[in-house]
């Protein structure tokens, strides 16, 4: 088993013009069964390296820097950093692996693309699992996010940087040293600062331009929107919950389950927004789902 993945690139366009778009592959490149891995908002592909290898044997697992992110490129106009345009550049993805059908894993802002995926008509997608996230975002949690997201912060040593983000990563929940900069390293990259090399973040600090945008107004169509999608995926649902999440609360849990078509739920303990899939238990819980019983 490989201990680390392929690095491709697919070119995607926007209203501004093209971009490449990077993905992490792992197992058979031939393998016509596919799981699609699609990070938060401000992650990488790189978060599933440790599901990615479990999972290798199985699946074709490929898991994209949704663009702005990781080694993909940065938008001309941030106001492109929005769900439909990375729909648009999953589909491109979709077509460049060459298969009509993939499973999909997506935690926090991927789980709201292949939510909005899953639920279009002749969608490719066959599985889904949503990692703390639905139709509904608490309000706080939103707080929690801008009030970080798009900061200009540097670094002096790269220590400093793994420090920072496992401090505004708490919510993840119990981790070694080891897992903790396995899971961060990909998340910062060298800059030049005035005294020399300095560490930054790998995301384009121009996508909170549309997350500070969203209006009152704008925040309920899209939920209105997107429980409309929610309920059309025809497939079945795994709803991931972590058990102290301050941005998928129980009430919504328990709403996707009655009004979606296939879903159910599992609560993971100890866990904030969002389980990281590090731990064997919950690397056991997605494996359950795809290639368990009736998989």
């Amino acid at each position: 088993m490989s201990a680390s993945p392929r690095l491709g690139f697919v070119q995607c366009i926007s209203p501004a013009g093209l971009h490449r778009m990077a993905y992490h592959e792992w197992g058979d490149p031939a393998n016509p069964r596919v799981l699609m891995c699609v990070h938060g908002l401000t992650r990488t592909g790189r978060d599933f390296d440790t599901v990615a290898r479990a999972l290798s044997g199985e699946y074709r697992v490929v898991c994209p820097d949704v663009v702005g992110r990781g080694r993909s490129d940065w938008l001309l106009n941030p106001r492109g950093y929005v769900v439909p345009q990375y729909v648009a550049d999953m589909v491109t993805l979709i077509a460049r692996l060459g298969v009509e059908q993939v499973d999909w894993f997506g935690t926090s802002m991927g789980g709201l693309i292949g939510m909005s995926l899953a639920g279009l008509p002749k969608s490719p997608v066959r599985k889904l699992l949503l990692n703390d996230v639905g139709p509904r975002i608490a309000p706080s949690a939103v707080e929690r996010i801008g009030a970080y997201l798009g900061l200009p912060v540097r670094f002096k040593t790269f220590e400093e940087g793994l420090a920072y983000l496992q401090t505004i990563g708490a919510s993840f929940g119990r981790h070694t040293p080891e897992q903790w900069r396995e899971l961060n390293s990909a998340i910062l990259k060298p800059v030049q600062g005035a005294e020399g090399l300095e560490w930054g973040l790998h995301y384009d600090p121009a996508m909170a331009v549309p997350f500070r945008e969203t209006t009152a107004d704008m925040v309920a169509a899209g939920e209105a929107a997107m429980w409309n999608l929610f309920q059309a995926i025809p497939g079945p649902t795994l709803v991931v919950r972590g058990a102290h999440s301050d941005l998928l609360t129980r009430e919504t849990t328990a709403e996707m389950v009655a009004r979606g078509k296939q879903v159910r739920s599992v609560e993971v303990p100890d866990v904030g927004h969002a389980p990281t899939f590090v731990d064997p238990s919950q690397v056991a819980i997605a494996r359950e789902f795809f290639v368990g019983t009736g998989a």
